[in-house]
């Protein structure tokens, strides 16, 4: 009898843990904690995951909940896919998606059009899936490599004296060899063209820890700027291998994923003066102090390190939670508020998105990130972006401005792109209502 009694109440403790996993909105974590590149992985998804304990100590969305599960990826394309046909149907099923990491999210790209779960690459992955009459699942919300090497070239013919002034300079493109590295080249071959400096195009292989021929290569040159496309030990090793090279760090300007503490603090004092591209305002905000008060100070906190709270990667870990929430939110305006939102209908919540600065404000985030407007024809809803520097132990916005480049050029682009696409996949480019 007490052994029925047991089971009976196991079997409700049970029922009523599925009750309520069944009432939430479910994310599923695709997250790398282990490898190379664990610290950009653990510091994103930790700032995500730290997001949805404050929304949910504050009484979720509109009274919904958040839920999640995490699938170690290793930063891998096979198992990010691999995580992501697990966990797709988890709980009712996947709100949306997002494996930063542009392999994973290649590897999925048209699975998620067939799901019909939205995917988002905040910062990376598929520029042209920006339009969204071609890919209306896929938002690379805030900014896209495209925008970002347009906007380096921008910040580096402004250091120059004028796009004018980058005649006949030499600019190296030092990447990590995979997919990610090799996205922004179309754009960064278009502007030498354009302007007439020389792009030398230097591939790392994973995960960078041997850079000595690159710097060779690169000393023997001798170029004006090197773009340090790195990501993970790729970065600390090239800044380190440069100064020992002679070269100077201020001729250096790394995309936003080689410009974070984890990248700085190992390179020690090679690493002062050093720059980076950044969608993030370096500082802190509101919602970090609320996270630390009310997340942290209960013992919820997803990182073992409290002094990450804050850090570039945490930032962008809670400026992506912030953008999935707004979302949801934004789903629910139109199809009910408090419901549980479908992924079709999330979908049309990216899409109509509209982060504007009062609204970063009463999210206590003003000023964190470029606000954000999509649409159809614009999946992505900023191309905005900052340059910063290492002053020995934090980075500092240099550009006090939301800085762009040339939008015209990445557009048309864009727009070839994706109708080849299309038509490669026989898809008849349309928005969906």
């Amino acid at each position: 009898m007490k052994l029925l009694k047991s089971l009976l109440m196991a079997s409700a403790i049970l029922g009523a843990v599925n009750a309520a996993q069944a009432n939430d909105q479910f994310i599923p974590i695709l997250s790398y904690r282990v490898g190379p590149y664990a610290a950009g992985g653990s510091g994103f998804y930790g700032g995500a995951i730290d997001y949805f304990n404050l929304v949910n100590a504050k009484g979720g969305l509109n009274g919904v909940k958040i839920s999640w599960e995490e699938c170690e990826t290793e930063y891998n394309a096979s198992r990010g896919v691999e995580c992501y046909e697990r966990l797709k149907k988890t709980q009712g099923g996947a709100s949306l998606v997002e494996p930063l990491s542009t392999g994973i999210a290649y590897g999925i790209l048209d699975r998620v059009a067939e799901d019909k779960i939205p995917l988002t690459t905040l910062g990376y992955g598929r520029s042209d899936a920006a339009n969204g009459k071609v890919f209306p699942y896929v938002f690379p919300l805030i900014t896209s490599y495209w925008n970002q090497a347009a906007a380096m070239t921008k910040y580096l013919g402004d250091k120059s004296g004028g796009m004018d002034k980058l005649k006949g300079k030499k600019i190296v493109h030092l990447y990590h060899d995979s997919a990610f590295g090799k996205e922004p080249i179309p754009v960064l071959d278009a502007q030498a063209k354009q302007y007439g400096f020389e792009l030398i195009k230097i591939p790392v292989a994973h995960p960078g820890n041997e850079q000595q021929s690159q710097w060779l290569q690169i000393r023997q040159a001798n170029p004006d700027y090197v773009i340090l496309w790195g990501w993970g030990v790729m970065n600390a090793v090239a800044i380190k291998t440069a100064q020992r090279n002679g070269y100077s760090r201020e001729k250096m300007l790394g995309v936003w994923w080689a410009g974070s503490e984890e990248d700085a603090i190992p390179a020690g004092d090679a690493a002062k003066g050093y720059t980076a591209m950044t969608f993030n305002t370096p500082g802190n905000y509101p919602v970090l102090d609320e996270i630390r008060s009310k997340v942290y100070a209960a013992g919820k906190g997803n990182l073992g390190d409290k002094t990450r709270v804050g850090t570039v990667y945490h930032m962008r870990g809670v400026t992506a939670a912030i953008l999935w929430t707004e979302a949801i939110l934004k789903a629910q305006e139109k199809f009910g508020k408090g419901k549980l939102m479908t992924s079709e209908q999330i979908r049309w919540g990216f899409e109509n998105l509209n982060v504007d600065e009062a609204r970063q404000k009463a999210l206590g985030a003003m000023g964190m990130f470029p606000p954000v407007k999509t649409s159809c024809e614009d999946h992505e809803g900023s191309g905005a972006v900052k340059v910063q520097q290492w002053t020995g132990d934090k980075w500092k916005a240099i550009t006090p401005n939301w800085v762009t480049g040339d939008k015209a050029l990445t557009r048309a682009m864009l727009e070839e792109s994706s109708n080849k696409y299309a038509a490669e996949k026989k898809i008849t480019p349309a928005c969906l209502k």
